[in-house]
């Protein structure tokens, strides 16, 4: 596992699934992790625990980044319990899958607030923490964005953003040593991915029989990355759109 020693690092929607793993590993190579949460409390704080349990250092912090006075006080906090910052992980985000007749206004903006504009804030408020070294932020979108699979128009727009944003933003940030890239998963067993009723449906089984790999993936498929990604072994790397779904495309 790559170092990631004295590194201090912020997952947003930390609680479970994707964004709990990633912590757990940030915090096995060595980084202060914030386990960042919106609701899930109980989730965030057995997180911790685990990550403590195993001897690294996290604290969980409640704030949906979707909101202006939420975002500003995880990262206040960040820096007051560990007096600096080096990678985000823009993992929050929801999920509605509605064929083009349910879609509403409501559904709309609550997927973009959160896995889109959620998103650009938080790393504008996050660069503000960033020392001189620059910095690390690894999005997490979806291969959606590209397979577009029907019922998902809402879900599919935003990660399609998501990606424009990862190619916009490492551009633009890369004069300040800040490296912005892109995991897009393909279909991963969660609790979320569960929750939705996913799980051994058709939707699923046609996607495993598109993938090459002959299987969904799991939390730490997509976790390992994003600790390479944070780390200085990938400080070559920026604006990449890294799918990681075993071939789905």
């Amino acid at each position: 596992m790559s170092s990631l020693n004295g590194k201090v690092a912020v997952v947003t929607g930390a609680s479970k699934g994707i964004g709990a793993a990633i912590a757990k590993d940030l915090a096995a190579a060595g980084a202060s992790v914030v386990v960042n949460y919106s609701s899930s409390k109980d989730g965030a704080e057995k997180t911790v625990a685990e990550i403590k349990g195993k001897g690294g250092q996290a604290i969980a912090i409640g704030a949906d980044v979707s909101k202006a006075e939420d975002r500003k006080r995880l990262f206040a906090e960040t820096k007051k319990a560990f007096g600096s910052l080096d990678i985000l992980i823009n993992n929050a985000g929801i999920y509605h899958f509605n064929p083009l007749e349910n879609v509403t206004e409501e559904d709309f903006h609550q997927q973009f607030n959160t896995n889109v504009l959620g998103l650009i804030l938080a790393t504008q408020e996050a660069v503000k923490y960033f020392g001189p070294q620059g910095g690390s932020v690894i999005n997490i979108g979806s291969v959606a964005s590209t397979l577009t699979p029907p019922t998902s128009v809402v879900y599919s727009a935003t990660k399609g953003a998501v990606d424009a944003v990862t190619s916009v933003l490492a551009k633009e940030l890369g004069p300040r040593n800040i490296r912005v890239n892109s995991i897009n998963p393909g279909v991963v067993h969660t609790e979320g991915f569960q929750t939705a009723g996913l799980k051994d449906t058709d939707f699923e089984k046609q996607a495993v029989t598109r993938t090459p790999l002959g299987r969904a993936g799991q939390p730490r498929d997509i976790s390992q990355i994003a600790v390479f990604l944070a780390s200085p072994e990938s400080g070559w790397i920026t604006g990449e759109l890294l799918e990681v779904a075993g071939g789905l495309h």
